[in-house]
């Protein structure tokens, strides 16, 4: 019986969160562990499913950076990275379209609609959507075609949402020449988020979320407070570059934005629909 009723009371505590946010869009990042243990990619499958089931809007963008580099290991192609991104010529753009675009894609559409709710895959090309232009790595380095997004239209993934279904995209877009670009998936989830206004835009790491200087987790940070642990080096490494997405997210309409631990089953659900959540939670004001 307390068994129950703990359950019971889970319920109870997700309530005004469901009522919250019934309705609202969330755009996830989905990558790291959570894309490749087994368990992991159900749990996920199964909080999006019902994120959707009680009127949550979810938007999925997946990453795939293991998967790609497989696929060229496997060719006979060594990867190269310049500031944290890949290396892009034409033959690994050919690789990259192949594997985000079609079986990772394709992969977490199936898990998803295999919970219940009902999924479509797309990438950034589709309905040109995601414009990108290209970006250079440090010191102006040409590493290819990898893209910065320069406009996301909305519109097809607004009909998605309001049709009930749940868009999975696929981190690429089109220069203005119409040539394929791969986008850092923390990015094009922050630029979509962006576009649509979302209420919340979570980011599934492989890390608790951002630590302070003791190796604590900070759960809640201001942008203010954020701006300034990056600049005296409290933030540091891999950690910026997504505090910066969410912090730009935030200046241009996002709610909030969430660094959540992807290793952690459901971490979805108990970040949206618990009073403390597992992850650091970036907001604009304290």
């Amino acid at each position: 019986m307390d068994e129950l009723i703990e359950k019971a009371r889970v319920l109870i505590e997700a309530l005004p969160w469901i009522r919250e946010f019934s309705d609202r869009t969330v755009v996830i990042k989905y990558g790291g562990a959570a894309m490749v243990d087994d368990e992991l990619k159900m749990s996920f499958a199964r909080d999006v499913t019902l994120l959707r089931y009680i009127g949550v809007k979810p938007v999925i963008v997946h990453g795939g950076g293991p998967q790609i580099g497989s696929m060229l290991e496997r060719l006979g192609k060594k990867s190269s990275f310049v500031d944290g991104l890949r290396v892009t010529d034409d033959e690994t753009m050919e690789v990259v379209e192949m594997v985000l675009g079609g079986r990772v894609n394709s992969e977490i559409v199936s898990l998803i609609g295999g919970e219940g709710a009902r999924a479509v895959g797309l990438t950034g090309r589709d309905s040109a959507f995601i414009t990108v232009e290209r970006q250079l790595g440090a010191g102006g380095r040409d590493i290819g075609r990898v893209g910065r997004p320069v406009s996301v239209d909305p519109t097809l993934l607004r009909t998605l949402t309001g049709n009930g279904l749940v868009p999975v995209v696929a981190p690429l877009g089109a220069d203005a020449a119409g040539h394929t670009h791969n986008i850092n998936a923390d990015t094009a989830a922050g630029a979509i988020a962006e576009a649509l206004q979302a209420e919340k835009l979570i980011l599934l790491t492989d890390v608790e979320g951002v630590l302070d200087v003791d190796g604590k987790l900070r759960r809640r940070m201001s942008r203010a407070s954020a701006q300034i642990a990056i600049g005296d080096g409290s933030i540091q490494g891999g950690m910026i570059p997504k505090v910066e997405c969410c912090l730009h997210a935030l200046e241009n309409g996002v709610n909030s934005a969430h660094i959540i631990d992807g290793r952690l089953p459901h971490a979805l659900l108990l970040e949206i629909f618990t009073d403390g959540g597992v992850g650091t939670q970036l907001v604009r004001e304290a």
